[in-house]
């Protein structure tokens, strides 16, 4: 039926040079495209793939509903700066506007001659009349379907839906971003400089991406709503809608789903949503949540996000926790986020939540970019020192990310030795700033062992893919910093007891 001859089949022999295939490979596979009259996309081969009798996993009947139900949101979504500000209208600049009023209660910088509470009251109004405009909102479509898809839907079902939704906004999202980037490759060519218009475009960069994340977001603050006006007095308990979605939330949770606690385009905390997803969760697991705390870095959007991990009940006893809550972020000083008027207090914000909420923090070192980390370090050594004012010494790791040479933690004290240097200098300057009366070094204001706590993980690969043979050191490197982090926590565990949600939720409020 496929009519295959010689000529279509490559084949390699022991002795051919694998870069050589490889460009044979590739000549094929150009002039294949070339002699095709039309590109054909994944869907359409599928199609085809049923023609000749080739099962398609998409086929399958748990994977077919949650296809539809993806496909009926995103079908919608063109633009997606447009999309966000007409179908998710609680985020946006209501969600700036709530997030600046609700960090002035907490800070009171801009009180100048007001009355301490005359000020207070202004801000609370405020804060009451954004929530009562979210409020008037009705759920759009798209939101109606995406609560059905996360409520209604088995646990397989659900699987598959989000990440149809996950697939579906990542391909949008990449073709809004590309072209916004080829404006702005356009605009730099043919334009003079002018900073407003890159200004504007920055803007419009950062609003064009769109995930799942943006769909809970959106849950939340018409929950964040409905529970601001029922507080007021302004709805009845019995009027309210949304009381079912903190469930739904940590039903996702439990199931390996990440929760985002920061979001990151206006850095800031839903704490109800927050508060409530995470005490149903607790609810959920009949009171039995000790949990112990890892940040990391590793995505791409600009906020933090949980991830529960379930201990093996086997090995509960033995680490002292029955979860660990891993809290990733983006990471600090992100290039695509640097040109935003907000991007560095942003960052510390950011730096400061995590770590305080954290037993044990992760730092990614990309030593290609040494000028970079140090802004990092500088970040990240003032949030330490703003965890040892409220009697905390976390621990931390430094993972040097791509070196050459699995031996290389030998070969790198010198390195080390002047990365702490760097790291004291750091810890001066920011004490001094902070009007610290001791001069401090970095091990005092957290738990800091030049030999423990650097690890040199080499490239996956070596070479250049596709034809490099996979590294067998990187592995073992993470193997050996996995089975350390495990020690470090059986350790921590039985000096001290672990956290439960409640008391992670007591950090979280102690800390905005």
């Amino acid at each position: 039926m496929l009519k295959l001859n010689k000529s279509h089949v490559l084949w390699k022999g022991g002795t051919t040079n694998k870069a050589q295939f490889v460009k044979v490979l590739q000549s094929a596979i150009a002039a294949i495209m070339k002699s095709s009259p039309k590109r054909v996309s994944i869907e359409a081969m599928a199609e085809t793939a049923r023609q000749l009798g080739i099962q398609v996993d998409e086929d399958n009947k748990e994977c077919q509903t949650p296809n539809t139900y993806a496909k009926e949101i995103t079908a919608q979504i063109k633009d997606v700066a447009k999309y966000k500000r007409e179908k998710l209208r609680l985020q946006g600049e209501t969600w700036r506007n709530l997030a600046e009023v609700e960090k002035e209660l907490c800070r009171m910088r801009k009180q100048g001659d007001t009355p301490l509470e005359k000020y207070k009251s202004q801000l609370k109004k405020k804060l009451m009349d954004l929530h009562a405009q979210q409020n008037k909102h009705d759920l759009t479509d798209g939101l109606i379907t995406f609560i059905t898809g996360i409520r209604l839907l088995p646990p397989m079902e659900k699987h598959y839906f989000l990440k149809w939704m996950k697939f579906g906004l990542d391909h949008i999202t990449r073709e809004n971003l590309s072209k916004l980037w080829d404006q702005y490759k356009e605009k730099c060519k043919n334009s003079k400089d002018d900073p407003k218009m890159f200004a504007e475009l920055d803007k419009l960069i950062s609003a064009s991406s769109l995930g799942v994340q943006h769909f809970m977001c959106e849950l939340g603050q018409f929950y964040e709503a409905e529970c601001s006006m029922v507080k007021e007095g302004k709805m009845a308990e019995s009027q309210r809608q949304f009381t079912h979605l903190p469930g739904i939330a940590a039903d996702l949770m439990l199931e390996g789903f990440p929760m985002e606690i920061i979001d990151g385009d206006v850095s800031n905390i839903s704490l109800q949503w927050v508060t409530d997803v995470l005490s149903q969760l607790h609810a959920k697991l009949g009171g039995r949540s000790k949990i112990l705390f890892a940040v990391s870095s590793g995505r791409c959007t600009r906020g933090a996000f949980t991830l529960l991990i379930k201990v093996a009940e086997n090995f509960q006893q033995e680490l002292g926790c029955d979860f660990i809550l891993v809290i990733d972020t983006e990471g600090l000083k992100a290039p695509e986020l640097a040109k935003l008027e907000d991007s560095y207090q942003h960052d510390n914000e950011l730096a400061t939540l995590v770590i305080g909420l954290s037993d044990i923090t992760i730092l990614n070192m990309a030593m290609e970019n040494a000028t970079g980390m140090k802004d990092v370090l500088q970040i990240v050594v003032h949030a330490f020192l703003r965890m040892e004012k409220i009697g905390k010494k976390t621990n931390s790791q430094f993972v040097h990310q791509n070196v050459s040479d699995v031996s290389a933690h030998e070969q790198n004290m010198r390195d080390r030795k002047h990365l702490l240097e760097q790291l004291n200098e750091m810890t001066k300057a920011a004490a001094n700033m902070e009007k610290k009366c001791k001069e401090m070094n970095f091990s005092d204001i957290m738990d800091y062992d030049l030999e423990k706590h650097n690890w040199y993980i080499p490239a996956l690969w070596h070479g250049v893919p596709p034809v490099a043979p996979v590294n067998l050191g990187y592995s073992q490197k993470v193997y050996e910093l996995k089975k350390y982090l495990f020690e470090f926590l059986k350790d921590c565990s039985q000096e001290r007891t672990p956290n439960d949600i409640p008391l992670f939720l007591a950090w979280v409020r102690s800390l905005l």
